[in-house]
């Protein structure tokens, strides 16, 4: 019975479990090292030492220009710059307060829900674009445009429209004259020079929109746009996006029960999606005058990515299943259509960002892994192989851009996942050519004719460093960062475990003592699509802070993360409850025999939306080798997420009472009453109560549960808060929180 009021305690004691705590000895922020404060609350204000880099770059088409946003350190509010090659000089475009008045910048929820999809976390300046010919930029600041000519000093912009409403996603017409953007579920123009507004679209409904990608796929796909502009200015493609099908989910704010709950259509798998349709939309004459793209909706639902060329939209789609998917060439004057190529896979057909990409004479590049790896091909203008361009076992993860004139094309690739790097690779044959070797993870951002790039570098040992760079690899500059240097080093052990072998890391703490044994951390993902063990310094901050605290923390890519070939990452087709988790415990097992500091009778594991899912799966499926578990947002049933993303991995959800994926990989299937086989284990669960990814009711349900088997479990709302935990007045109690509950759980080393 005293086992029944510690878990309902843990309910309903929420948030206060921060101050008051629900039972155990916790020690107050006030009581908390003067410099673990200091470091939480850096951490946090800093957004994770983030702030202050530059990010989003873009190049002018001559390439020599680039623009960046940047913020101060300790601030997340952006401001717009532009280096110059020439001089070598950075000068400040736009800030938030050189462009409008007032204070408190004001997001719309349809644009909050976009920067949640895109993972956006800065403020001020989070968008802008640059238009073609290089003289005029365009900023879109609390809902309002505003553009420039920027090479004219002083720069003097201007706001752009008449109406009150926030416009979204604004972008340049080819020819500079117009401005498209999003307003109130429709799509506008506003021609630059004169500011005079044209609406092209009407919609008729709440639950119809158009301009704006649907949800899953901002979410899933990758995919943000929904209109796209053809090259000669004239015509936009326009998506249509009907939600009506699609159930209604509803986020209110617990603290302010007197306000209304928003409401966001969400398709949970085996349900309804939204329905979506293509019109070309002429400037003149609107939608009335509009021309709708017919393909086959049914067979092929999931509008994967668009691209309007000189001569033809090229749509990528895929069905329910996302086992099949064709590459379907539509003529924008006859509307007549041609599939150029189609590809298959048993288990699901892999997305690859920015595919196809249209290169010059018609042809595209493409990425396929039928092969069994990810490979970039040329493919002519009727989809025909003309040949693949990366060898074997070359890693290939992303194509960067492509260098026209001297016939190569710059992608991103590396044999060991932990790392990524910048190649150069001759289309006519050769060998690829690095242009980064240091250890890390690598990007770039290539100027449009190819003649510079920005090389961006993130390293296990330093800070991070973002240079410019001519296309043959020489260094001509050192873009400014203002991020504020973290007060250690993470120290981080870099391996591989195991027969597979699992790709791993060794976190220990900066006093470690080889003849102490220490309590262990297990930092988990685990999920598909994401790897998580990569040499970047400031990625394991936090993890080298709880290390600090007397733990040796860990963390493994097991089978289901990308990067290793096919067979690998659909390992886990059907179920993501048993291979996941295998191999975590694999590797651990591995580890715990290597590394004789472990403590196997004392090992924590934590993580946050699949890998708070995997923690919770952790403690209830292994509780002989876990012995507490923190779940932050986690996917408690696999039904009540989304279609794209789940049914890629599980297909369609068995009927009610069946065993099957869908059974299997629910936490809900697992928890069982407390007994010998089922020891009780602590678990801390964290849900931010406007998550629109995972919804609070995730969290509400694993409570539920766990209540009624008589589990001992902690749960803690974070009023307001997201998927992404934002907020330093939030971040700096959930980690003392985190730290608390495995120094209470898991003790100290010994000797």
């Amino acid at each position: 019975m005293r086992r029944l009021q510690v878990a309902f305690l843990g309910v309903a004691c929420g948030f206060f479990a921060l101050s008051q705590g629900c039972g155990g000895a916790f020690r107050p922020l006030s009581a908390m090292k003067r410099e673990d404060l200091d470091f939480l609350r850096a951490y946090a204000e800093t957004r994770r030492f983030q702030n202050g880099h530059p990010n989003q770059f873009r190049w002018t088409p001559e390439g020599q220009v680039l623009f960046f946003l940047r913020s101060e350190a300790r601030s997340a509010s952006q401001s717009l710059f532009a280096f110059d090659l020439q001089s070598g000089t950075e000068r400040p475009i736009a800030s938030p307060e050189s462009l409008i008045r007032e204070q408190n910048e004001e997001i719309s929820p349809e644009e909050q829900a976009r920067r949640e999809r895109m993972r956006l976390s800065q403020k001020g300046i989070v968008h802008y674009d640059i238009s073609q010919d290089g003289e005029k930029v365009l900023v879109l600041l609390s809902g309002r445009l505003f553009v420039a000519r920027w090479k004219e000093s002083p720069i003097a912009f201007r706001e752009l429209g008449e109406g009150k409403e926030a416009a979204i996603d604004p972008r340049f017409s080819p020819d500079g004259r117009w401005v498209a953007f999003v307003r109130d579920r429709d799509l506008w123009v506003v021609e630059v020079e004169s500011g005079k507004e044209k609406r092209l679209t009407q919609s008729t409904s709440p639950a119809l929109s158009h301009g704006l990608a649907e949800f899953v796929a901002q979410e899933e796909m990758g995919r943000m746009e929904g209109y796209w502009w053809s090259p000669d200015s004239r015509f936009l493609l326009v998506e249509e996006v009907d939600e009506s099908p699609c159930e209604r989910f509803h986020i209110a704010d617990p603290s302010k029960p007197e306000a209304p709950p928003l409401a966001f259509a969400y398709p949970r798998a085996g349900r309804e999606n939204a329905k979506v349709r293509l019109a070309i939309v002429p400037l003149e004459g609107g939608l009335e005058k509009a021309r709708w793209l017919e393909w086959d909706r049914e067979a092929f639902p999931y509008l994967v990515g668009v691209r309007w060329t000189q001569s033809r939209i090229l749509l990528l789609l895929q069905d329910r299943l996302q086992q099949r998917e064709i590459l379907l060439a539509v003529d924008p004057s006859s509307l007549e259509k041609k599939v150029l190529l189609e590809e298959r896979d048993p288990a699901w057909v892999r997305i690859e960002s920015g595919m196809p990409h249209p290169i010059k004479g018609e042809r595209f590049l493409w990425v396929s892994d039928r092969e069994g790896e990810a490979r970039l091909e040329l493919r002519g203008e009727g989809g025909e192989l003309i040949k693949v361009l990366t060898p074997p076992g070359f890693g290939f993860s992303r194509l960067i851009g492509v260098d026209d004139e001297r016939k190569r094309v710059i992608v991103r690739a590396s044999r060991d996942t932990a790392q990524a790097h910048i190649w150069s690779i001759p289309m006519e044959g050769g060998d690829p050519q690095p242009l980064s070797t240091e250890e890390g993870v690598h990007d770039a951002v290539l100027a449009p004719n190819a003649s510079h790039l920005v090389h961006i570098a993130k390293l296990p040992n330093a800070p991070h460093r973002f240079s410019i760079r001519k296309r043959d690899g020489e260094v001509l500059f050192t873009i400014k960062s203002v991020a504020e240097s973290p007060p250690f080093d993470p120290r981080l052990e870099f391996t591989h475990l195991g027969a597979m072998p699992y790709r791993a890391l060794i976190i220990r703490p900066r006093d470690f003592d080889p003849g102490k044994r220490y309590p262990v951390l297990v930092d988990v993902y685990g999920g598909p699509g994401h790897i998580h063990v990569t040499m970047e310094r400031d990625r394991w901050l936090l993890a080298q802070f709880f290390a600090d605290h007397g733990f040796v923390v860990l963390a493994f890519d097991g089978r289901g993360t990308p990067g290793r070939g096919r067979e690998w990452e659909r390992a886990i087709r059907g179920d993501f409850s048993t291979i996941p988790l295998e191999d975590q415990v694999a590797a651990l097992e591995e580890a715990l025999k290597r590394y004789p500091e472990l403590d196997r009778n004392r090992i924590g594991i934590y993580g946050w939306s699949f890998g708070g899912y995997l923690s919770a799966m952790a403690l209830l499926r292994r509780p002989d080798l876990f012995r507490a578990a923190l779940a932050g947002a986690p996917v408690v049933d696999w039904r009540d997420y989304d279609t794209h993303y789940t049914e890629r991995y599980l297909g369609l959800p068995e009927p009610e009472g069946e065993e099957g994926p869908y059974h299997r990989s629910s936490l809900l299937s697992h928890i069982h009453p407390i007994s010998d086989k089922f020891p009780p284990r602590p678990l801390l669960i964290i849900h931010g109560t406007a998550d629109d990814n995972v919804y609070f009711f995730h969290g509400l349900k694993l409570a539920h549960a766990l209540f009624q088997k008589g589990r001992p479990f902690e749960f803690i709302p974070l009023l307001g808060q997201t998927h992404v935990v934002r907020d330093p007045e939030w971040v700096i109690p959930l980690e003392m929180k985190a730290l608390e509950f495995f120094l209470r759980h898991l003790g100290a080393p010994i000797e």
